[in-house]
Parts: C-alpha cells; sequence; structure tokens
C-alpha cells in the first residue's frame, strides 16, 4: 500500500472529537463552538452537494472576513472541492478573470458585495450567503468525508502578474499542513493561543497563517471584517488575545495610537508580521512593553512561509527574514543558477512541501517558476549572511506593496494606456510613512490632448471604474518623455532616483477630493 499525505476532508470532524465546546471562533460577539462549527459544515456541506459540487470542482467565495467563510472552506474541504477566496476589493472585470480562468462551479457572494457580483459578466452560478447566528439544529445531514490525497488541490490563490494577468496558485492540502506546521515548531503556539483575524481571508497571512493554523492547533480566533486598531486594544484587554499577525501598518497604527501608553497589553505573547520591511524603531517599542516581535518572508506560491525570524534576533539581525523554516529549503542563486556566496546578491529560490506545485490553467507559468530539483523561483533578490539569516534586497520584477497588497505596475500601466489622452506611462513605488509603498505615475500625454491635459483626478477616478483602490497610484506627475534604456525600455531607475520631475507639479491624490503639490518621493523599491 502506498502512502500519501493526509488531507484537511476530516479537519472539522476531528477538530469537533478533540476540542468539543471550546471556542474556536468569536464573531459580534458571539462564540461559535467547534462542535457548531463542524455542523455548519455539515449542514454547508449537504446543500453544496446538492448543487452538484463534487470532488475537484472550484467554488469561489466574495465577502469579507466573516465564520461564514471558514464554514464554505471547511465544507469544500469535506466534499474535496477546491476552495477560491476572492479579493473583494477588485473591480468586476479584474474578477471576470478569475472566476472565466478557474472554471468556477459555484459563487458564494456576501451581502456586502452583491452589487459587485451583480456587475459581474461570467456566466457563474451565484448563492448569497445565508447566516444564521442561533445555534444549528439538533438535526444535522450526515455527509461523508471524500477520500481525498494530500497532494489534491485546497485551495486556488490568485496572484497577479507582471502581465497584468493573475496566476491562480494551486495549494493542495499537504501544502497547508506543512506551512502550518513550519509555524507551529517556530512559534510554540498552543490551544489556549487567542488570535486576532483582521487581514483580508483572500490572502495567505490571514487564511494560513492564522485561520488554518488555529483550528489544526485547537485555539480560538476572534474574527473582525476589517482592520480597527481601537478593536485590537479592546480584543487584547477584554478577550485575553495572545497572537496576532498582519503587515507593518497594523502595528504602527497601534504604536500611534493614544492608547498605545496605558493599554493593557499583559496578555499579547507575540505577532508575526510579513510583507514590507519592518522599521527597527517599531520592534524595539514592541520589545520593550514584553511583546515578542517575529518577523517572516513569503509567498502566495509558499503557502506562504519561507523564512521565519524569531524575536531573540529580532534587534541583532534587524531588516532580515529570518532563516529557513524547519521543512523548508531557502537559496540564493546568481543568473547561472549556481548558489551565491554569503553576502553576495541573486534570486531567493526555494523547495519544500509547502510550495506549490504550479499555477492553475498556465503551464507556461509554471515552467518558468521552477527549475531542475523542483526549486520555486521567487522573482525577489536577496542574500543569506554568513549565519543563513536571509537579507531582501530589491525584486526582479517592479512589483511593489503597499500596505500588504501586491501592486504590478505593469497592470496599472497598462489600464492607464486605455485612456485616450495618455500615450505612454510608467509606474513606479514611492515610499509612504502609512502604506510603505505607493504607487508613482508618470504620464506623457498624447499630442492631440496637449491643448487640454487631463488632470490627475480625472486619471484617478478612471482607474478606480477599472482597478482595485489601492493600485491607484497616489502620485501622478506629467512628464514630456520617459527616459529609456539603449534598447528603448522605460528606465525605471531613473525615475525612482529623479522622483520624476518632469514638465507638471507632482499631483498627490491622497484626498480624492483635492489635488495639492507634493514633494518628489523618496526612493523605496
Amino acid at each position: 500500500m502506498t502512502f500519501t499525505h493526509p488531507s484537511l476532508a476530516r479537519l472539522s470532524e476531528r477538530q469537533a472529537i478533540d476540542y468539543g465546546e471550546k471556542t474556536a471562533v468569536t464573531f459580534a460577539g458571539i462564540d461559535y463552538s467547534y462542535v457548531q462549527m463542524h455542523e455548519r459544515t455539515l449542514t454547508r456541506a449537504a446543500d453544496l452537494h446538492s448543487r452538484g459540487i463534487r470532488r475537484g470542482d472550484r467554488v469561489a467565495y466574495l465577502g469579507p472576513n466573516h465564520p461564514a467563510l471558514i464554514e464554505v472552506l471547511l465544507a469544500c474541504l469535506r466534499l474535496g472541492a477546491i476552495f477560491i477566496p476572492l479579493n473583494w476589493r477588485l473591480a468586476p472585470a479584474e474578477l471576470d478573470f478569475q472566476l472565466s480562468n478557474a472554471e468556477v462551479s459555484l459563487l458564494i457572494v456576501a451581502p456586502e458585495h452583491s452589487e459587485t457580483a451583480a456587475g459581474l459578466s461570467v456566466d457563474v452560478a451565484q448563492d448569497t450567503v445565508n447566516w444564521d447566528q442561533a445555534p444549528t439544529s439538533a438535526t444535522v445531514p450526515a455527509v461523508p468525508a471524500a477520500e481525498v490525497s494530500g497532494d489534491e488541490p485546497a485551495f486556488l490563490l490568485f496572484t497577479s502578474g507582471t502581465t497584468g494577468r493573475p496566476k491562480g496558485a494551486v495549494l493542495t492540502h499537504a501544502n497547508l499542513l506543512w506551512n502550518s506546521f513550519n509555524l507551529l515548531l517556530n512559534s510554540d503556539l498552543t490551544a489556549d493561543d487567542v488570535t486576532l483575524v483582521t487581514a483580508p481571508l483572500f490572502h495567505v497571512i490571514g487564511l494560513n497563517q492564522q485561520v488554518m493554523t488555529s483550528y489544526l492547533r485547537g485555539g480560538r480566533m476572534l474574527i473582525e471584517s476589517k482592520w480597527n486598531v481601537d478593536r485590537a486594544f479592546d480584543a487584547i484587554e477584554h478577550e485575553g488575545l495572545t497572537w496576532m499577525a498582519g503587515v507593518t501598518t497594523m502595528f504602527a497604527d497601534m504604536l500611534q495610537s493614544p492608547r498605545w501608553e496605558t493599554a493593557d497589553l499583559s496578555s499579547l505573547r507575540f505577532i508575526n508580521s510579513g510583507g514590507a520591511p519592518i522599521p527597527v524603531s517599531l520592534i524595539q517599542a514592541y520589545q520593550a512593553k514584553d511583546i515578542m516581535f517575529c518577523q517572516g518572508y513569503g509567498l502566495t506560491e509558499t503557502s506562504p512561509g519561507c523564512t521565519f525570524l524569531p524575536a531573540a534576533f529580532a534587534l541583532d539581525k534587524a531588516g532580515s527574514a529570518g532563516r529557513a523554516v524547519p521543512f523548508t529549503e531557502v537559496e540564493v542563486r546568481d543568473a547561472s543558477g549556481n548558489a551565491c556566496s554569503a553576502g553576495v546578491n541573486g534570486e531567493i529560490v526555494a523547495r519544500g512541501p509547502n510550495v506549490t506545485g504550479g499555477y492553475w490553467n498556465n503551464q507556461a507559468a509554471t515552467d518558468a517558476a521552477f527549475s531542475p530539483g523542483g526549486w520555486f523561483h521567487t522573482g525577489d533578490i536577496g542574500y543569506l549572511d554568513e549565519d543563513g539569516f536571509l537579507f531582501i534586497v530589491d525584486r526582479l520584477k517592479d512589483m511593489f506593496i503597499s500596505g500588504g497588497e501586491n501592486v504590478y505596475p505593469a497592470e496599472v500601466e497598462s489600464n492607464l494606456f486605455d485612456h485616450p489622452s495618455v500615450a505612454e506611462a510608467a509606474v513606479v513605488a514611492a515610499a509612504d510613512d502609512r502604506w510603505g509603498e505607493v504607487g508613482h505615475a508618470f504620464i506623457v500625454v498624447s499630442a492631440e490632448s496637449q491643448a487640454k491635459q487631463p488632470s490627475a483626478s480625472e486619471l484617478r477616478e478612471f482607474l478606480l471604474a477599472r482597478l482595485a483602490k489601492y493600485k491607484v497610484p497616489k502620485y501622478f506627475d506629467f512628464v514630456d518623455s520617459l527616459p529609456r534604456t539603449g534598447s528603448g525600455k522605460v528606465h525605471k531607475v531613473s525615475l525612482r532616483a529623479t522622483g520624476g520631475l518632469g514638465a507638471h507639479a507632482t499631483t498627490s491624490l491622497s484626498d480624492p477630493s483635492t489635488a495639492n503639490s507634493a514633494p518628489a518621493p523618496k526612493d523605496n523599491a
């Protein structure tokens, strides 16, 4: 008999047996036990089955953080279906591609996003979330768990590509398990830990690092639909919060809050942060209150953990993303595929049981992402020091991170080109105190539009109709021409270095109702 990786098909059932009436999820002041979540999972699984959902079918979810999302997730695992949490910040046209590419059988929509769902062009069956806060009925349908191998897909998470077309990273049951194992070994989580889940659950930080790991460990999750600094303080002081995970912006918000100095933070054991560089001063502020500040590095394709920096090294290795997690290998390689010496920059590559096997319906992208031996090429540039700690230096591609969200300039530029007054466009990252990085667009107006140049506000509104808000540049510069390399490509290094000061003033659009002059941003890419 050949052994395969175990699957998560019986996850809700197993946890109900082991943890019973212990609280699994708290939402809007109501506790849901592991038994109740399993009963809800069985009810949802029966409903999905009645709609024709079977092993391998794709079920998408469009909605904010909510216990219903976890219920649908667990039901999909039980049926062997593939769960796809959609980014509700995207425009309908962006969602159309993802739904079509994944050949989604059923889209489940939260009431808050019914308008977005109504604007979809793709023909897909839809169902509206119906969440009853009352306990489940005594009659629970018997839905057997599917016989699923751990090597079969569990999640399909879309990550934007530099060409503007998103790629669906396929994460198997085994990928999810091994990612949680890595985190559990690094973080010493217990069933007594309470985690605040505010990171959007269409991202791996909230979905995999928190929800999946907490559920596997038998912990308690406090689910919030969005980040709110005061609710975070309330959770620490009144709910016994022990663990948080998210992006730098969240923890900077807490530090800047007037509640920081007087709040009782004694229950908070540690926090995990990733998605952007962490200022040393921020780490020191948390450690001064005996809170372990742990950093990490990873991608959607690695489920996401690749490296982890424990609190013990947070200051001695300031700026590092840590060392490889227990069951994952990380190397830095040169252009020829050879391992770089300590301190030498190269591309970061990784392999391990948490790494995706490829992209959905995109063999070309899969082939391009892997080299012999199963090494996944991250597209990020970094180096390993003599102790094996990874430092992120730059990105092979132009992608930047704004408030924890990946932004791909090629996608933004493509949409700018569709504006009739835009002849050329280039987008680079600009430093931002709150979001880490924001977009800075450089526009060459077409000859026909020189007499009546479009305003920055007009371009912003044009993009908002096509793209998620976080992708729309904060700064717009109108220039006579774009700097180019000898081969004719836009020389973005020059734009970053000079701030792109062109023929017209840089316009800040931090407030959509105003357009104020702003200084050239510092290079942060």
